[in-house]
C-alpha cells in the first residue's frame, strides 16, 4: 500500500499547501509583494491577483483532491467526486438564504466596530448592479479552485474522526494558513501588515468553518458551498468597501469577519449541540473505509 493509500489526508495537506506556496512565491516575492524580484504582475480583469494568486489556488486544493482521489480511489472514487461537484438541486430557500443572509451579517456585524454607524454610506447602483456578475465569477474561480478540495475531501474524512465540531476546529485553522504567504503581498495591503492580521484572519477562517460544515452536511450540496465562500468574498470586496468608505478596508473588515462568522457560528453549535447537520449516530459510530483514514 503506497503512502497517499495509507494517509489520504496528509498527502492532500501536502500536495494543498506544496502546490499552492510554490505557485505563490514568484507573487510573493515580485514587486507586488516583497519586492525582490525586478518585475510586476499586470492587472487582468481589475486584479494583479488574477495571474498572481489564482493559478496557484487551482493547483492547491482541488488539484489536490483529485490526485489523492484517484490515487486511493480509482476512476469509481473520481466519479462519485465529480457528480459532488455539480450536486446543485437544492431547495431555492437555501440560495435565497445565501444570497441575502450573508451580506446582511457582514453589514449587520460591522456596526458593531466603533464607529462604523456614522462612517455607513449608501452603496452605489453600480456596485448593486455588478455584485451577481463578481459573485459568479468567485464561485467559478475561489469557490471552485478551494471547496472541492477542503469541504468535500477533507472535511467528511476528519468529521467521521473526531466529529463534526472537533474536525471543524482542525481544519478551518488549516485552511486559514494555507492563505498565509499572501499576507506578503499586496493581496493583504502589504506593506501595512502586522503579526495581528494574519492571526486574526486565521481565526475567522474557522469561525467560518464551522459555518461552512453546516451547510454542507445539511445540504449535502457542495455547490451551495462555494457560494457562500464566494458570497463571502464578494462582500468584502465589493459591498463592504461602499457602505463603510471611511474604515480600514484590510483591518476593520477582518473584525467584520470574524464577528459576523463568530455569531453565526455560535447560534450553530447552540442550535446543533455541535453536530452541526450530522445526524447523531455518524458523529458516535462514524464509518469509515481505509480511504478515509488520514
Amino acid at each position: 500500500m503506497t503512502f497517499p493509500q495509507r494517509r489520504p489526508l496528509v498527502t492532500f495537506f501536502l500536495l494543498a499547501f506544496g502546490l499552492t506556496w510554490l505557485f505563490w512565491l514568484p507573487y510573493v516575492l515580485s514587486a507586488n509583494g516583497l519586492g525582490v524580484l525586478p518585475w510586476r504582475f499586470p492587472a487582468v480583469l481589475g486584479s494583479s491577483q488574477t495571474l498572481g494568486v489564482l493559478p496557484g489556488a487551482y493547483l492547491g486544493p482541488i488539484t489536490s483532491a483529485l490526485l489523492v482521489t484517484a490515487l486511493t480511489e480509482g476512476r469509481s472514487g473520481l466519479r462519485r467526486w465529480a457528480r459532488r461537484l455539480v450536486r446543485w438541486r437544492v431547495g431555492l430557500r437555501w440560495y435565497a438564504g445565501v444570497l441575502l443572509v450573508v451580506p446582511a451579517a457582514a453589514v449587520a456585524s460591522t456596526f458593531l466596530l466603533p464607529g462604523a454607524v456614522d462612517a455607513a454610506a449608501w452603496p452605489a447602483l453600480s456596485v448593486l448592479a455588478g455584485y451577481l456578475p463578481l459573485l459568479v465569477l468567485q464561485v467559478l474561480t475561489t469557490g471552485l479552485a478551494e471547496e472541492p478540495g477542503w469541504r468535500d475531501f477533507a472535511q467528511p474524512r476528519i468529521q467521521a474522526r473526531f466529529g463534526p465540531l472537533p474536525g471543524s476546529l482542525l481544519l478551518g485553522p488549516l485552511w486559514g494558513a494555507w492563505h498565509l504567504p499572501l499576507f506578503f503581498s499586496e493581496w493583504a495591503g502589504w506593506p501595512d501588515v502586522d503579526w495581528s492580521m494574519p492571526a486574526e484572519f486565521v481565526l475567522g477562517s474557522t469561525l467560518l468553518s464551522i459555518v461552512l460544515t453546516w451547510v454542507f452536511n445539511r445540504s449535502e450540496s457542495l455547490p451551495l458551498v462555494m457560494l457562500v465562500h464566494a458570497n463571502v468574498n464578494t462582500v468584502f470586496s465589493l459591498l463592504w468597501p461602499e457602505v463603510f468608505p471611511r474604515l480600514d478596508l484590510f483591518r476593520d473588515s477582518l473584525h467584520a469577519m470574524v464577528l459576523s462568522a463568530g455569531l453565526a457560528a455560535l447560534v450553530l453549535i447552540v442550535a446543533t449541540r455541535g453536530r452541526l447537520g450530522l445526524a447523531r449516530a455518524d458523529v458516535i459510530e462514524p464509518r469509515m473505509t481505509p480511504a478515509m483514514n488520514g
